[in-house]
């Protein structure tokens, strides 16, 4: 396989999964998913173009009883000028990712002597995730060839996710060997002369984490897109088994649909969508609403955020009671998928896709694929497929009557309309996201690297001067930052100036969707943290990535039942409403001239033999959440998680609520708008508040001087 000294030789490395160029067994193990397939589908398609001279796809050589011949097989033609070549690496057998480090020199080392085998050496080398890039480096530098890489997930995000889903920070070294990792990723970041990314929100949030963050060098480039598996409905398309299981729910099965497809997950807001439509009679004659939330057989096997997610769209259909009107199909397999695309085509319907964050939105373009308008979230990755489909409407996922407006939008606008978002979304697929357009921008990116004639020069890595994000800065939402615009976008500017090297909070009572709204409202920038619900949730950015670990924590004697049957009743108290609850609070109106004191509540409660946090804020709620949980502890645990000391955290906060964020050894301020009766105490405590001049967000930035906050947040270009 020798190819033509005119067009280029590419090496793709991909190390771990099992590997092959058909029958890939995605989700077979934790290796074996997402990035499998797009390298195999990278070098079919590069191979395919008639600009590649040759491609050659180095893994690891997988001998291993227990699987398939094919992963020990040396050589494996894809086409004729595409091949994946397998290298041995450590022990025979199949081995995860994690416990390859060890091996990786020998790998390199033996690809290094495949390659000066060849007739001539690769004009690219392209490295797929951390592994891939640590050979990638040593290939690079050896051979003096320019080194591209996609890390597809990365170290620091997935040392935040392993943390929130509770693995101690031995068991990610024991187990994951995250520090290894990590150090793999930045010094790749640092030779690397291009890194192809998914979205500029990848970039931005994700990469931007690292020492070796250098944007010029970064690229969007989305992935390609199967139209061989997406595609519209043919004239004739026979009736499939999904159409039936569908009917079985539905009276009119024969009307418009309006899909939605995702995880069973808060964070995909799919219960949102089905007020939105229980709200609108019009809607509801009109389209039947289907939801395909993962699979189940029963409800209560699953954890928690799925069970609370699946039992409120059945408790909302009842509600409004929408029976006859949608279908919520228990069970589905990959290959409905595209299926059910084109079922919701064929009846003229339009997907949704209704999450409160979408860093890119693969269902939205496998949706335009199969000639199918969409409407999806302002946020992330749609806004850019929107943009380059011009295929159906832009919404704020938290304004049921946007919403409903939108999707009306489109299923009212008439045949010709309808067909015209229908295939501007075929067009704009085909532009933008399918494979041929992928290798077209990508081999566009390669072109500058291609043309030298020399071996690149080496790069001298450099290091930042300050440890990244080596501070925080927490606020409370309403009446911090709010409350003088003018005010906000200095502060939110003085944040970005210095976003290297301080990780941004806020923590509000409000639920997560509600400070969502009200963030999106001030155009205020999703946080790296955000605890919510007076402390009793925690999510990370960019995905808002719940900290089921701190739920489990929390989640100690918490007995919310006998905590109602204790306080409901009693004089001046009154239940908030049902939106105001949540898991882990429980939330009242107290009026105190007639309402026992937090004393005696606190009284009542323990002669239950209960446990908690009573808490009374502007003197008129009244919440009440289990004794671990607070404002104060869920930034305390944030801190202990990433390793900030509690002296490099300034916190803001006014309510009672806030009180113990603004004790112990935490940088604190009252802005002056917020001297509040409610945090006398600290003054009589001889807690060492800084009580601001100014008020709201001013009054923030009076303490980030007063404290010389960032006077050591000095970080090299």
């Amino acid at each position: 396989m020798t190819p033509d000294d005119h067009q280029p030789y590419i090496v793709l490395l991909s190390i771990h999964g099992l590997i092959r160029g058909h029958n890939l067994e995605l989700g077979r193990d934790a290796d074996t998913g997402g990035q499998t397939k797009y390298v195999v589908e990278l070098a079919r398609a590069l191979g395919a173009n008639a600009q590649v001279g040759r491609v050659d796809l180095l893994t690891r050589r997988v001998d291993d009883p227990t699987l398939s011949a094919d992963y020990a097989q040396p050589r494996e033609t894809l086409s004729d000028n595409v091949q994946i070549v397998r290298i041995d690496c450590g022990e025979a057998g199949y081995l995860p990712k994690e416990q390859l480090w060890d091996s990786l020199d020998s790998f390199a080392d033996s690809a290094l002597e495949y390659l000066k085998q060849q007739a001539r050496l690769p004009d690219i080398l392209h490295s797929h995730y951390a592994d891939a890039g640590y050979v990638g480096v040593r290939l690079a530098s050896l051979l003096g060839i320019p080194l591209v890489h996609t890390g597809h997930s990365l170290g620091r995000s997935k040392r935040r996710q392993l943390l929130a889903a509770g693995h101690s920070k031995e068991a990610l070294e024991t187990r994951y060997h995250i520090t290894r990792r990590i150090e793999a990723e930045e010094t790749t970041l640092g030779v690397a002369e291009r890194v192809i990314t998914s979205t500029q929100q990848e970039v931005q949030e994700q990469y931007a984490l690292y020492d070796h963050y250098r944007p010029e060098h970064m690229r969007v480039i989305p992935p390609g897109t199967d139209l061989e598996q997406f595609y519209p409905p043919p004239a004739d398309s026979p009736a499939s088994p999904m159409q039936a299981e569908l009917a079985r729910f539905l009276t009119q099965p024969d009307k418009p649909m309006i899909l939605a497809l995702s995880r069973p997950d808060p964070r995909k807001n799919i219960v949102e969508l089905v007020s939105a439509y229980g709200e609108s009679p019009e809607l509801q004659q009109l389209a039947n609403l289907v939801i395909v939330a993962g699979n189940r057989d029963d409800i209560r096997d699953l954890d928690s955020g799925a069970q609370e997610v699946l039992s409120d769209i059945l408790l909302t259909v009842d509600q409004y009671d929408l029976y006859g009107k949608v279908a919520y199909p228990k069970h589905h397999q990959a290959h409905d998928v595209p299926d059910l695309y084109r079922l919701a085509a064929a009846s003229k319907g339009v997907f949704i896709n209704p999450a409160l964050t979408e860093p890119f939105g693969l269902t939205l373009i496998e949706a335009a694929a199969s000639g199918l308008p969409i409407v999806a979230t302002d946020d992330g990755g749609p806004t850019d497929i929107i943009g380059n489909c011009r295929n159906g409407y832009l919404i704020n996922p938290l304004d049921r009557a946007d919403m409903a407006t939108k999707l009306l939008q489109v299923l009212t606008s008439g045949q010709q309309a309808w067909e015209t978002l229908a295939q501007q979304g075929l067009q704009g697929v085909r532009h933008h996201y399918s494979w041929q357009a992928h290798v077209e921008k990508y081999l566009a990116e390669l072109r500058p690297l291609l043309a030298r004639t020399e071996a690149s020069a080496p790069v001298i890595l450099k290091r930042r001067k300050q440890l990244h994000h080596d501070r925080a800065l927490f606020s409370d939402l309403d009446q911090n930052l709010l409350g003088k615009p003018e005010a906000l976008a200095p502060f939110l500017t003085t944040l970005q100036d210095n976003r290297r090297c301080v990780l941004f909070g806020i923590a509000t009572g409000r639920r997560l969707d509600a400070a969502i709204q009200l963030m999106k409202r001030h155009r205020i920038p999703l946080p790296d943290v955000l605890i919510t619900s007076l402390g009793t949730e925690i999510y990370y950015a960019p995905n808002l990535l719940p900290d089921t670990a701190w739920e489990r924590h929390i989640d100690h004697l918490w007995n919310p039942r006998i905590i109602r049957r204790v306080l409901d009743g009693l004089p001046g108290l009154k239940l908030q409403a049902k939106r105001e609850q949540s898991r882990f609070k429980i939330s009242y109106y107290i009026d105190p001239e007639i309402a026992p004191d937090l004393q005696q509540l606190n009284r009542l409660l323990h002669q239950e033999g209960q446990a908690a946090n009573v808490l009374q804020s502007f003197g008129q709620f009244l919440d009440i959440t289990p004794v671990r949980a607070s404002k104060g502890l869920a930034l305390r645990w944030f801190a202990d998680q990433r390793d900030i000391p509690l002296e490099r955290i300034l916190a803001a906060g006014g309510s009672g609520a806030d009180a113990d964020m603004l004790r112990g050894n935490t940088l604190a301020v009252v802005v002056a708008n917020r001297h509040h009766e409610e945090l006398s105490e600290l003054v009589q405590e001889g807690v060492n508040i800084f009580f601001a001049t100014r008020p709201y967000a001013d009054g923030i930035l009076e303490a980030i001087e007063h404290y010389q906050f960032f006077q050591s947040c000095e970080v090299s270009a």
